[in-house]
């Protein structure tokens, strides 16, 4: 198996690998030219995004800064809404939905670092170079679901459609659809209902 193939299968990696290191290359500086470009450049954004993006949906937005560490692996579906300083560690897939709304300083982090020491620090190769060893694991957010400030998504994780997270939320483990969800590590707090309809008559 290349070491990409064992990226995306979450088994150990070397991340010093050169198609690895070419790929996020890449992903960064598209990642910069899309960050350096004025608002009204929107088909450029859409140029730059769709050029590096698995997949990305009509009608969605994404503001600067943004940050993907492949981007080939982030699929966006249509009419989402991504806002400011948005960050996608895409070792692993990352999948938005329709109408999924995220808020400012939000993160999707697929990389897992080795427990033990000794495992996770960096080591030396024959060669003289340096590298460490990850997994990853994917994260899936369905459709309708909206992701509030300051949100951090980890490994593994899927959030149910039509679901809500509080701002500065840690996501540890599956959310299921249809609830508000808040805290660290984010925990289920109700379900939600017609009740919470803000549009009346």
């Amino acid at each position: 198996m290349t070491e990409r193939e064992k990226m995306l299968a979450g088994i150990l990696y070397d991340t010093s690998d050169p198609e690895l290191v070419s790929l996020r290359n890449i992903a960064w500086d598209s990642s910069e030219a899309f960050n350096r470009t004025l608002e009204s450049q929107t088909e450029e954004r859409r140029r730059i995004l769709g050029g590096l993006l698995g997949s990305l949906g009509e009608g969605t937005e994404i503001y600067p800064t943004v940050k993907f560490d492949y981007g080939c692996n982030t699929y966006i579906g249509k009419y989402c809404y991504v806002n400011f300083n948005a960050i996608f560690l895409d070792c692993a897939e990352i999948r938005l939905g329709d109408n999924v709304f995220v808020g400012p300083n939000t993160s999707f982090l697929t990389p897992i670092h080795p427990l033990l020491a000794r495992e996770r620090n960096i080591r030396i190769a024959p060669d003289g170079h340096t590298y460490m060893l990850e997994t990853c694991r994917p994260i899936m957010v369905e459709s309708n679901v909206w992701l509030g400030g300051s949100v951090t998504v980890m490994p593994g994780v899927t959030i149910g459609h039509d679901t809500v997270i509080g701002a500065g939320s840690v996501v540890t483990k599956d959310i299921p659809s249809g609830v508000v969800a808040v805290g660290n590590p984010c925990r289920v707090l109700r379900k939600i209902t017609e009740e919470d309809s803000l549009i009346h008559g």
